[in-house]
């Protein structure tokens, strides 16, 4: 399948407002903090930032793993910050986000792969900010449950990992994960912590097919996953792998439909969505549908 080039006109958006990116890009500075909404090249950036939203990365923005499709940069990183978790919970209470998602970049240098520090974070953003909730979006850690359970012990309200892409295309994308593990990783967290939502995200336009991308949402919901988001893979730059195929919002739908015919609590479907995407009113909307 050879690659494609032009976007078509559901994939355009207008440029961010200048300011907006000025005010945050300040905030986040002064606080010695990174965003995956920057270090990934995410197209909501602009939107997200407007209205006082960011997924923060932790342990630095130097990532241990190449993957073919990611912006994040590789290579050594960088000592950690042991400041990070409370400088993330001071930035949460001074933009007074009823909801965050923290992410971070893979540290295989590290014992623990990093949860230790995913879980200082969420108790320094539960300390600074108590009404907010908070999503983690966590690498695999190896699969050591050990470290799962560290992240988890710590009380965030939605435990996120990405299997990012389906089993047929995973070995060529992700090289330094498998498929089983991601699956694993959902799975451990579901069955140590039931009452924690458990979420994850594929990327589409890769060369998948609907059949490979329902095997996955039937995958992922085995292992008790509530929450899936699927969006439209953008290329970052030329040396990154090439898009596919630019699916149709259509398309989208019918993958939204199966997802909840499935029996997810909560599908975001689309061109531009990311697994932070709207991460608040999958929450809102899930707190809501149980209450009733």
């Amino acid at each position: 399948m050879e690659p494609i080039q032009r976007k078509p006109a559901w994939l355009k958006k207008r440029l961010p407002d200048p300011q907006v990116l000025a005010q945050m890009r300040s905030l986040l500075s002064d606080l010695h903090l990174h965003t995956i909404c920057e270090s990934g090249n995410c197209p909501n950036l602009g939107e997200c930032w407007a209205k006082s939203t960011a997924t923060f990365l932790i342990l630095g923005n130097r990532c241990t793993r190449q993957c073919g499709f990611c912006n994040v940069e590789s290579g050594r990183p960088l000592p950690i910050d042991v400041g990070e978790p409370a400088h993330i919970g001071q930035a949460v209470a001074a933009l007074g986000l009823a909801h965050v998602v923290i992410t971070s970049v893979t540290r295989d240098d590290i014992p623990d792969g990093g949860a230790a520090h995913f879980a200082a974070t969420i108790r320094q953003i539960h300390q600074h900010s108590p009404g907010t909730t908070v999503e983690v979006l966590v690498p695999d850690f190896n699969g050591n449950p050990e470290a799962i359970a560290d992240v988890l012990a710590a009380k965030p309200t939605i435990f996120a990992h990405n299997i990012e892409t389906v089993e047929r295309l995973h070995v060529r994308l992700r090289p330094r994960f498998t498929y089983e593990r991601s699956l694993q990783v959902l799975d451990q967290a579901h069955r140590l912590a039931p009452t924690v939502y458990t979420k994850s995200s594929i990327m589409v336009g890769l060369g998948e097919t609907p059949s490979d991308v329902a095997a996955t949402m039937e995958d992922l919901y085995r292992t008790g996953c509530s929450f899936l988001t699927i969006g439209q893979y953008l290329q970052p730059s030329k040396r990154h792998t090439p898009v596919y195929e630019y699916v149709t919002p259509e398309q989208f739908e019918q993958y939204r439909t199966m997802a909840l015919n499935i029996g997810y609590r909560y599908v975001a479907s689309g061109p531009f969505v990311r697994s932070s995407f709207d991460a608040a009113t999958a929450l809102r909307a899930t707190i809501q549908k149980n209450q009733s």
